[in-house]
Parts: structure tokens; sequence; C-alpha cells
């Protein structure tokens, strides 16, 4: 054990992740400031301060996680892993209810939300299984085991509900499997029957989509079983979406519906994103200014301080500062690729890619919803929204990440 990981040196934090932190920390506080000071309700108004301070404790975890021995995370994450699998189990008997779904226990006066915390875990317990030399990334059971790993905390996280967590455990997987070096063919054959299932909403999209995956099949060269079994997989998937889909909740079928436009409901599920894409749209190359927004402060945007917060900083600081903050975004992306790449063993280099998969997916989301190119998922924008437990959460994966960077 002490050969696969060494102990870690007292070094100084990498510099680029801790600027890129610290830059995401100020944007936070500008964005939630302006979101939450003009609401009539102190609740929201509290907010600011309850992010201040969340800021300040995920800052002194980012630190401690980023010196503690890497081989505590080796060590600890199928325990941390079990310890939150019981934690989401029991959440229906000792969960409160917010917002419409049951995601948080609630110990002296705070909101802990289990579900959070599972994703850095997940990824930690992810890069354990696959670092593991005699494992072999293309056989069947070897990835079935995988899957079930992720599986597991994605049936109990989307019965909450929470559909944006949930993904974000089985988005990590196959950037993780590609990492570990699995046969580039395996990935499109577990990605098909996602594609196949969008698709299925019409009848047109599916046969393109089929004729698409047989003439990749074809083209593979692979064993008859291989191409029929793949082709039935995908035709089941088409022919059980609706199943699959009555397993949603009305407002997530709703919501899914509005996106691809196959209804219309602007006073309702389309509120959300016309009032985003107005604010967007409103602020210009320069914005309108830091508590200048109309969209903002006349409280047209709903959920502005939590998932929507991308749209108070675009109509606040236009394009520009849009721009400025997805830089911070992509330099932050960027380190953490290069620190993978030059981790000295495969289980901190799988972390990385993880952590970094994470975190790009939930970007991707929660801006592509705030536009109206991807559907309304619950998702936050990693480091700049309001809650507690996101925030916590984020810092302890930057400071992971700072870990593997100080080996």
């Amino acid at each position: 054990m002490a050969m696969l990981i060494p102990e870690l040196k007292r070094a100084k934090l990498d510099r680029v992740m801790l600027i890129c932190v610290l830059l995401f920390c100020l944007f936070s506080l500008v964005a939630v400031y302006s979101a939450t000071h003009s609401s009539e309700s102190p609740a929201i108004r509290e907010n600011f301060n309850k992010q201040l301070i969340g800021i300040g404790v995920g800052l002194a975890a980012f630190y401690l996680v980023a010196r503690i021995p890497p081989v505590i995370f080796y060590s600890s994450c199928y325990g941390l892993y079990a310890l939150l699998v019981f934690m989401l189990l029991i959440m229906d008997a000792f969960g409160i209810i917010a917002g419409g779904s049951r995601r948080w226990f609630e110990i002296a006066g705070v909101k802990i939300q289990p579900s959070e915390f599972m994703k850095p875990v997940l990824v930690m317990t992810l890069a354990h299984f696959l670092s593991v030399e005699t494992h072999s990334p293309n056989r069947l059971r070897y990835l079935l085991m995988v899957f079930g790993l992720a599986l597991v905390p994605f049936a109990l996280v989307i019965q909450q509900p929470d559909l944006g967590t949930s993904l974000v455990y089985l988005a990590v997987l196959i950037p993780m499997l590609y990492w570990r070096g699995i046969d580039p063919f395996i990935i499109f054959v577990l990605v098909a029957p996602v594609v196949t299932f969008f698709a299925s909403f019409n009848l047109i999209s599916f046969f393109i989509v089929i004729l698409l995956i047989t003439a990749v099949l074809y083209l593979s060269h692979r064993r008859k079983s291989v191409f029929i079994g793949v082709f039935l997989v995908n035709i089941a998937v088409g022919l059980l979406s609706p199943v699959m889909w009555n397993r949603l909740h009305a407002y997530q079928q709703q919501r899914v519906l509005t996106f691809l436009g196959l209804v219309s409901d602007p006073q309702g599920t389309g509120y959300q994103i016309i009032q985003s894409k107005v604010a967007i749209g409103s602020g210009g190359l320069l914005g309108k200014g830091v508590l200048h927004g109309t969209q903002t402060q006349l409280r047209f945007l709903p959920a502005q301080h939590t998932d929507f917060i991308f749209s108070v900083l675009a109509e606040e600081w236009g394009l520009l500062g849009s721009l400025a903050v997805l830089l911070v975004f992509f330099i932050f992306l960027q380190r953490t690729i290069k620190i993978a790449s030059s981790a000295n063993h495969r289980f901190a280099s799988l972390l990385c890619i993880g952590l970094m998969s994470m975190l790009a997916f939930q970007i991707i989301v929660n801006i592509g919803m705030t536009m109206g190119v991807a559907p309304v998922a619950g998702v936050p924008l990693p480091y700049i929204s309001y809650g507690g437990s996101a925030m916590l959460t984020n810092m302890v994966v930057a400071g992971m990440i700072c870990n593997v960077a100080n080996q």
C-alpha cells in the first residue's frame, strides 16, 4: 500500500488551483448577494450570510484535505461509500422535505445533503476499483461491477426525487472508464441506449438513431452475436421507453417535454427558461452592472441564487463577464487534467479525471439549462450557486485535486 500511494510531503498549494478557487468564492459572494439582497423575505436575504459562512468552512476543508496523507482517500473510500448509501437508505424515514423533495437531514439546525457528499466518494470508490491491476476493464463482469457501484446511489437519489444529482453519478463513468483504457467500442455500446431513449420521443428520430447504430456496428466488423445483441438492446430501449418514462415524476416529465419542444408552457415549466434567456440576452456585452439587473432585482427569475445563478451573472456582468467566469472554469478543469496526466499512480490519476468529469458535467448542464439548451434538472453551478453541502463538497473536491498535485 505504501508503494502504491506515497505519503504526502508538506508542500505549497497548487497556485493555479488556489487562484481559481478564490475567484470562484468572489464570484459566488457577489452573485448570491445580488440575487438575494432585494428580496422581501428575510430568510432569502439571510442566504448571503449562510453562503459566506459556507465559503469560510469550505476554504478550511479545502486546505485540510489538500494536506492530509493521500493514503486516507484510498483506504477510506469503501467505508464512506457504505456509510452514505446507508444514509440514503434511511432518508425516507428520517429526512426532511424541502421544495417537494426529501434530500436532507437536519442536525442541530444544520441541513446536510448526503447525495452531494456521495459525488466525490463515488469517484474515490470507482478510482479505487479501477486502479486494481488484476482487473481487466473490457470484461463484462468487471463493467457490471463498475456500473453497479454507480447505480446503487443513482437508484436511491432519483427517488427523492433528484434527477440532476443522480445523473452526475452516471456522468463520471464513461470518462473514468476511457481513462482506464476501455475499448472505445464498449463506450459506444454503453452510450447508444441513452441516445436511443431520448430519440424514441419522436418516431423519425428513433429510426435515424437505429440506422446510425446499425452502420457503426457494421463498420466495426464485430461478431454477429455482438451485432445482434447491441441492436436488440437499443430496439428494446426504444420500446420500453414509455415504462422508464413513467418512472419519472410529473414535473420531471414536463421539464423534458418543454426542453424538447414537445409542449409549450410559458406560464409553468417554461417560465424559468424564458426568464433566464431574457436575463442573459438583456445583459449585452458589458452587462447592466452589479445590483442593476432588472430580471434579478425585480425577482422575475426563479431560483436565481441557486440553479439559475449564471443568469444573474450574465445579466449584470454581460457577455465579457460571463466569458471571464467560463475562462476560470476552463483553467480549473484543464489544470485538473494536467495533474491527472502527471500523477505517479493510477488511483490518483483516475481520481482527478473522475472529479473533473463530475464538475464539468454540472457546469455544462447548469449553464445549458439557463440558456435553454438543456432540460432543467436541478443541477447547481459548482462553487458559485448557493448551497452549504454543495459548496463544502466542491471545496473538498478542489482540495483532493491539490493533494494529488502535491505528490
